[in-house]
């Protein structure tokens, strides 16, 4: 019983170490440095307790915070919430276990304790108990907990880009059916008149007034138009089919597009994941650093053995003629992430640049294109009067009817070109995915 009470006295003096030390610098491990009492705030503004390390990450704030861009009740946002509720999100499963190993690491400062079981040379088993803590460690203990946070920030920023890239590929399949919808309605009126212009030449051909070559020429052009009607309802029936696939509900009675939000305040998901790895790489090269230099520890042992503790000097590697050389490595690297930082916030500024321009330019032609298209409309009303009075043969109409349509045509596809400009530079930003889900 003496010698138990003797092992408990001991773990328990040796866990107290923590508490009892003053601050020696960063290599303190003790998670009770700074609590002795200080100078008192005003009782009227209390501090904010954190209760997770991550809640107090620059970047998992940014993340929280984060807005998407679609407008709630559009068509654009009913088809985000449909591909998210359906996400896997392996993402998700991934930040979970940062966040489970986050946990473990803010306890590392505490002391570990655990048997230790030997066979002596009489052939007996001789049981102790181990316990070690560690009292100066040039500051490893607190960049193992800084690499926890990092991994959790990297999964964070990880989990976004997923729910941004899904709802991207699932509001492109859908402009991608939208688009041939409207081609396929556009074809069918003009499918139909054409139609008309072949019925009234057919009448002139019966009549024998014209030969049979125009004739043919107008088959020919509506025999066309019904294969390019045809490929965009199928195209628009594999966009669809791509879509309920990686929905939770069927989206074939959705139709329209909806505008985004302007939002350019939201830095790009680029930028935070290259911040978030920068720390990462600023905590390992601490540990690597820490693990050249000697650390104190302080251990006792107790059971069936007799008692005994001591404090130890400890260190993970030699010093050799090169240690200096890695310190060297090791602050290169943490400049060499710095840079890197620097390097995806200028990448980011170009793309968005970029596609921005790309985007007013597309706009800009989509409106010179429905100038052009109501000047066609109108000019083809004008030989469609000189016909009906005598002044115009049918292929004269149809001539200009098919620059209106190509005019048609090219509106239309300028339209979904901006679209999906927009889309994409709203990717690009990082604002097609919640924060909040965090």
């Amino acid at each position: 019983m003496s010698m138990s009470r003797r092992s408990l006295g001991l773990i328990i003096a040796v866990a107290m170490l923590p508490g009892c030390m003053k601050d020696m610098g960063e290599g303190v491990v003790s998670r009770f440095k700074g609590a002795e009492p200080q100078a008192s705030a005003p009782a009227s503004k209390p501090k904010k307790a954190v209760v997770r390390a991550s809640d107090a990450s620059e970047i998992i704030r940014e993340l929280q915070g984060r807005q998407a861009v679609l407008i709630s009740g559009t068509p654009y946002s009913r088809v985000a919430d449909a591909v998210i509720a359906s996400d896997a999100r392996v993402a998700e499963a991934e930040l979970r276990v940062a966040r489970l190993r986050e946990q473990a690491a803010k306890y590392n400062w505490l002391p570990s304790i655990g048997p230790r079981v030997s066979l002596n040379s009489l052939g007996d088993f001789v049981a102790d108990l181990v316990i070690n803590q560690v009292i100066f460690d040039n500051g490893r203990k607190k960049a193992e907990r800084d690499l926890a946070k990092a991994n959790v920030e990297l999964a964070a920023v990880t989990l976004v880009e997923d729910g941004n890239q899904r709802v991207h590929e699932a509001l492109s399949l859908y402009l991608e059916a939208e688009h041939n919808r409207d081609k396929s309605r556009r074809l069918a009126i003009e499918i139909q008149d054409m139609s008309q212009f072949e019925w009234v030449m057919q009448q002139r051909v019966d009549g024998g007034i014209s030969d049979m070559s125009d004739l043919n020429v107008l088959k020919q052009k509506i025999s066309s138009m019904r294969a390019r009607s045809s490929e965009a309802q199928e195209a628009t029936v594999t966009a669809m089919a791509e879509l309920n696939a990686m929905s939770s509900r069927n989206l074939n009675d959705l139709r329209g597009i909806g505008g985004l939000r302007a939002d350019s305040t939201a830095e790009a998901l680029g930028v935070l994941r290259a911040r978030g790895e920068q720390e990462r790489t600023i905590a390992e090269a601490k540990i690597s650093r820490a693990g050249h230099l000697p650390g104190l520890s302080a251990n006792a042992s107790g059971g069936q053995s007799a008692t005994s503790m001591g404090v130890e000097v400890t260190t993970d590697t030699l010093f050799s003629l090169g240690t200096m050389a890695e310190f060297e490595a090791l602050e290169v690297v943490k400049e060499t992430a710095a840079r890197r930082v620097v390097e995806a916030r200028e990448d980011a500024a170009r793309d968005i640049a970029a596609q921005s321009r790309q985007l007013d330019a597309f706009r800009r032609q989509a409106i010179e294109a429905a100038t052009l298209s109501k000047q066609a409309k109108e000019n083809l009303d004008l030989f469609q009067a000189q016909y009906d009075g005598g002044q115009r043969q049918v292929m004269d109409v149809v001539g200009v009817y098919e620059t209106y349509i190509v005019a048609l045509a090219r509106e239309i596809d300028l339209k979904y070109k901006a679209a999906r400009a927009e889309l994409e530079l709203a990717r690009l930003r990082g604002g097609l995915a919640e924060g909040a889900q965090i």
